[in-house]
């Protein structure tokens, strides 16, 4: 048995505590709700990965204490030390009700999802910028928290979700990288917030679908839009190909792009790429 105070323990560092599997399990599966499954590991490559393999079925819950490939969009990686903080993936089959060209909201119904669910259950506040981040001030300056990372795999998709928890700011991996816990977050407990960010996830899902994907017709646009921080700031597209677009974010269509106008008055829909902040909104 390794000593609790030995490096490779779980128990070595004892501000971050373990996730307790049985309770969550307790707490979250349950007949006729979403989540099916849920299965903590100590360590693996990544959650997304490891779920798209699985060939597992809807409302399977994927956690790691510390992933060693964990990854966002368009290929980078993300790292943290172990039980630092939220490392998990979802697994979701929206059809056949919710047609495919809808699939594309997934991402962006999580991070609504998630951000509500941190405003209430850790008092913090948590903005969106688009598509993906979610972000935190720490001294007065917007950090990411987190990420999220949608996958399709057949006729479902995987919904990856990492957020710092009690990342120490000497832990930062790059800058611009905050936590919950440098934020000023009042719960750090990963427990309650875990429970708290998936039955979040259930309800705006479970809206969603019974919307048969309409993201205006549940409320997920317009909620989207009031939490998204890149909506009003002079922003810089970074898209596919090399090209850049330079634009004010004036709103997010019906399929999830953010439209930028251009200095030429025109108005152009983004669907892929990287977004940086260039002005903050007036």
């Amino acid at each position: 048995m390794t000593p609790p105070d030995a490096p490779g323990s779980r128990w070595s560092d004892l501000d971050r505590p373990p996730l307790n599997a049985a309770a969550l399990r307790r707490a979250l599966v349950r007949p006729g709700g979403l989540w099916t499954s849920l299965d903590v590991v100590q360590r693996t490559g990544s959650t997304n990965t490891d779920l798209v393999a699985s060939g597992g079925t809807e409302g399977a819950v994927l956690v790691a204490e510390e992933q060693s490939a964990g990854r966002g969009r368009l290929d980078r990686t993300w790292t943290a030390p172990a039980r630092s903080g939220l490392f998990f993936s979802v697994l979701l089959t929206p059809g056949p009700a919710v047609p495919v060209a809808r699939w594309g909201w997934l991402p962006l119904l999580a991070g609504v999802a998630t951000a509500t669910a941190l405003s209430r259950a850790a008092g913090v506040d948590t903005a969106l910028k688009w598509p993906n981040d979610l972000l935190v001030t720490v001294d007065g300056t917007e950090r990411k928290t987190g990420g999220i990372l949608a996958e399709r795999t057949g006729d479902s998709v995987v919904v990856g979700i990492g957020l710092n928890v009690t990342l120490r700011a000497d832990e930062l991996p790059v800058p611009g990288a905050g936590s919950l816990a440098l934020a000023g977050a009042q719960v750090l407990d990963r427990d309650p917030l875990l429970r708290a960010v998936l039955r979040s996830v259930e309800d705006w899902y479970g809206q969603w679908r019974a919307a048969d994907g309409d993201p205006a017709a549940c409320g997920l646009q317009d909620t989207y839009a009031a939490g998204c921080a890149t909506l009003g700031r002079t922003v810089r597209a970074e898209l596919p190909g090399g090209r850049a677009l330079v634009g004010e974010a004036v709103a997010v269509d019906g399929d999830g792009r953010l439209v930028l106008a251009t200095a030429e008055g025109v108005q152009e829909p983004v669907g892929a790429g990287d977004i940086v902040h260039l002005r903050p909104a007036q």
